[in-house]
């Protein structure tokens, strides 16, 4: 059934999807403030709490909703399921703004492209060059769809395998939420925050998202140059503080053969080092510390949905296979 949810969940969200600025997203919002305020009086512990009731309480909730329809009617899980899947998986929660970037430098409208870049990741993108702009549309793209798409689609598998439903999809989506969340309020709000609560929704997702990391990694070298995105996995990952994501992009650069990381020209805003923390310095990678391959040219961002799409048909066809073997067992 897991298969089937999957895919019309995909479908559905491909017809109509979830409009910009939704009600969705407006909620999970006034979710995470709420219980910030109620529940975190600024001790360690109250981190824990805070992070209990935001993420798991959902979860479980989701869950119990799910036995409950199962309880009635296989169909009616199955609904749910795919319910829970339009509001938590897809490509459209995000592509709107990678669709309005690529159009705009189609056009030649690189001042747009800024903009729109500006109001999609939050940062000043007022002076980058096109190769730097390029860079960085690629980079959120690809982990948006990581993050909307094949991590969700892990938990979700493995969850309802067990028997729990769409409640992996709900709990991967809110810890990732959670710990954006709390990064973006300690950058942007003046008032003092918890900053262990900050640290541990981080972590935590963290090890939510460590095996599906590798699984969107393998994926892209599967569907893509096989070689040379295992040689970037193995030795640019740590070109990124942040494994998970260093792991993406290397094998995601060495897929497609364009060049990733990197420090961006003195006086040139946004800092990487600020947007995309930097790891070590690898020996092989350019003395930039970007990873070897073509410069970011706007063929690279085709290229880009090409190989997400082509891990995405990856997985189905491979879940469609458990799912047969499972039924024909």
């Amino acid at each position: 059934m897991s298969f089937f949810a999957v895919l019309f969940a995909l479908l559905i969200e491909q017809l109509k999807p979830l409009p910009r600025g939704n009600v969705i997203h407006d909620a999970l919002t006034g979710w995470m403030r709420w219980t910030g305020r109620n529940f975190d009086a600024g001790r360690d512990h109250h981190a824990c709490v805070v992070w209990c009731i935001t993420v798991l309480l959902p979860a479980l909730l989701t869950f119990a909703a799910y036995q409950a329809a199962a309880h009635f009617s296989l169909l009616l899980a199955l609904a749910w399921d795919v319910a829970v899947l339009y509001l938590t998986l897809g490509f459209r929660q995000f592509s709107h703004y990678f669709t309005d970037i690529r159009d705009a430098l189609d056009r030649g409208d690189e001042a747009e492209a800024r903009r729109l870049l500006t109001q999609w990741r939050h940062l000043d993108a007022s002076e980058l060059p096109r190769t730097e702009l390029l860079r960085h549309v690629i980079e959120h793209s690809l982990l948006a769809a990581h993050r909307h798409v094949f991590g969700v689609f892990f938990w979700f598998v493995l969850l309802s395998s067990l028997g729990f439903g769409p409640a992996g999809a709900v709990l991967y989506r809110l810890a990732e939420f959670a710990g954006r969340y709390w990064a973006f309020k300690s950058r942007t709000v003046g008032a003092p925050i918890n900053q262990r609560l900050m640290n541990l929704s981080q972590w935590l997702f963290g090890l939510l998202d460590h095996v599906p990391a590798r699984l969107t990694a393998f994926g892209f070298a599967v569907v893509g140059n096989f070689e040379e995105a295992i040689t970037c996995w193995r030795r640019d990952a740590a070109l990124w503080k942040h494994p998970n994501e260093g792991i993406i992009l290397a094998a995601a650069a060495g897929a497609v053969g364009v060049q990733l990381g990197g420090s961006a020209a003195p006086g040139v805003t946004p800092d990487r080092s600020k947007t995309f923390e930097a790891g070590a310095l690898p020996e092989a990678v350019l003395a930039d510390g970007s990873t070897p391959g073509l410069p970011p040219v706007p063929g690279h961002l085709r290229s880009i949905v090409g190989l997400v799409w082509r891990s995405v048909v990856l997985w189905m066809l491979l879940l469609a296979l458990l799912t047969l073997a499972n039924l024909i067992g």
